[in-house]
Order: structure tokens, then C-alpha cells, then sequence
């Protein structure tokens, strides 16, 4: 019972105080604009930073994913992780689907990419591994007809519980509206390690999960030793998906929750949740 109420009450720090940006908020930018040089490729099949058929890449200051060099895209799921890992934050992602799908992408996959979160480092993926082990914050562009809310939460090698349930469905949809055509969105995600996650859309929070851990299926060729199913995720690697469709990100940006709490410290911030005595600076 406390740590349900603990979630409840770190809930409504994070969510309520945090739904809206301002200006003392020190955002990090985890996409620059300009390159690449602080993320990792991993795509199935290939080695670590083996980026087959310039996958990602960064033009006119948008980090794009694309298929032109692929004659057929043959279950080349691909991910670029950012440098470190995080536990305590929230991240903001502004993107778009753009185009037509690969040559043989999967019909699940029409518009479909994602953000990976507590995910596993990358260089402990495997070469033929086709996803990391980790949370997917699940992105969907609609197709102009249907029903196709983005922000939902999928569990590759992973568990997660809802309502103090054990999650049984690999994908579970949001509540948020679809997004239709070609139309920038914006998306921000609460990560308190493993207390809980909070997926949130132009200021709302459309789903909600807790206890994130190892477990379940749906990743394969991974290394036995890695998943240790039960173990619960603390924290971990930020990724963001190639799945097929083309994409494209304008803003990848982090604000962290865990810091100095210390106000005698000069970089004291109010808005943490989680306190890291050795981060703390004293001028």
C-alpha cells in the first residue's frame, strides 16, 4: 500500500507540476540539429554504429530516418540510442511520418515507430537481435480513415502492470486522439524509474503503467544472460525506432528529475523529485 500511494503522490508532482514547460526548466538537447555524434546505430542484422543504407541521418536540422538504399527491408528494425542512460526524467519528442512505407515493411508497421525507454545498453544487443529489450512508447501516424491513437505502450521483453495488474497484451492504445497526414506532433513522457511512466499529449496524460521489469516475449536472438525476467527497471538506455516508415524528429529534448536538492546548492533545482547528493555544485 505505501508504494502505491507513493506513486500516486510522485504522480501528481510530475505530471500536474511538470505538464507544462517553463522557462526555469533546464531542458536538455539530446538531438543538436546538426549530427549524430552522441547516439549509437544498432540495426538487426549489422554491428553496433554499422548505420547499413544511411538509415538515420540529419538534414536541414531534422534527424530523418528513411529506406532509399533498401531494396526490401527484410526485417532491418533499427534503433539509435542516445550516448547515457537516465532514470528519473521526462522526455519530449516533436515528429512527423513522412512518405511511403519500405519495400516489404510489415502492414503493422505503416506508420509506426517508437520511443524506447529503460531500454538495455546498446552494445549488449546482439547482431541479430531485432529489438532491445525495453519499454516502447509506441508511435502512430493515422492513415486518414481510422482510429489510430499514438502514445501507447508496448512491451518488448519487458512487463509492466496497470491498475496493479500484470499487463498480458504485448500493446496497450492510449487515449489520445489520431493524428492524421503529415502533422508535427509533440509527445512528453514521465519516467520515475520503476515507480511508474505517464504518456502525455498536448498537456494530458492519455495512459499510465507502473512496476516496468523484464519479462514476456516478443524480442528475439537476445543474450540469455540480459533477461533476467523479474527484475525491475530502474532505469536505462532512450532510443528511437526505424520500423519500416519513414519519420522524422525536429526536437529530442530531456529535462531530468534527479539532482541536487540542496537549495544552498547553486544548481538546486525545485521541480526534482529525486535526490543525487553527488551531483551537487558549491560555489
Amino acid at each position: 500500500m505505501k508504494k502505491i500511494i507513493l506513486s500516486a503522490t510522485v504522480m501528481l508532482l510530475a505530471v500536474g507540476a511538470f505538464a507544462q514547460k517553463t522557462s526555469d526548466e533546464n531542458w536538455i538537447q539530446l538531438f543538436n540539429g546538426k549530427d549524430l555524434n552522441d547516439w549509437h546505430v544498432k540495426i538487426n542484422g549489422y554491428e553496433l554504429d554499422d548505420n547499413f543504407g544511411n538509415t538515420f541521418y540529419v538534414e536541414d536540422g531534422l534527424m530523418k530516418v528513411k529506406y532509399d538504399e533498401y531494396d526490401k527491408f527484410d526485417d532491418r528494425f533499427g534503433h539509435i540510442f542516445y550516448k547515457k542512460p537516465f532514470s528519473y526524467y521526462k522526455i519530449a519528442v516533436e515528429y512527423r511520418f513522412v512518405g511511403e512505407q519500405a519495400p516489404e515493411g510489415p502492414a503493422w508497421a505503416y506508420r509506426n515507430s517508437g520511443i524506447m525507454v529503460h531500454g538495455q545498453p546498446p552494445h549488449t544487443m546482439e547482431k541479430d537481435q531485432n529489438f532491445p529489450i525495453s519499454i516502447e512508447v509506441q508511435l502512430l501516424g493515422g492513415n486518414g480513415e481510422d482510429k489510430r491513437p499514438t502514445a501507447n505502450v508496448c512491451t518488448p521483453g519487458t512487463e509492466i502492470k496497470m491498475k496493479g495488474e500484470m499487463v498480458k497484451d504485448h500493446c496497450v492504445n492510449s487515449k489520445s486522439k489520431t493524428y492524421h497526414g503529415d502533422q508535427w506532433v509533440r509527445l512528453e513522457v514521465v519516467v520515475m524509474g520503476d515507480a511508474f511512466l505517464s504518456h502525455i499529449m498536448e498537456g494530458e496524460e492519455v495512459i499510465y503503467y507502473n512496476e516496468p521489469q523484464i519479462g514476456g516475449g516478443t524480442v528475439s536472438n537476445f543474450n540469455e544472460a540480459i533477461k533476467k525476467d523479474g527484475k525491475l527497471l530502474t532505469g536505462g538506455y532512450i532510443s528511437l525506432q526505424s520500423e519500416s516508415h519513414p519519420i522524422e524528429f525536429r526536437k529530442v529534448e530531456l529535462l531530468e528529475l534527479e539532482g541536487c536538492m540542496d537549495p544552498k546548492a547553486s544548481n538546486f533545482k525545485n521541480y526534482y523529485v529525486k535526490s543525487n547528493k553527488s551531483r551537487c555544485v558549491y560555489d
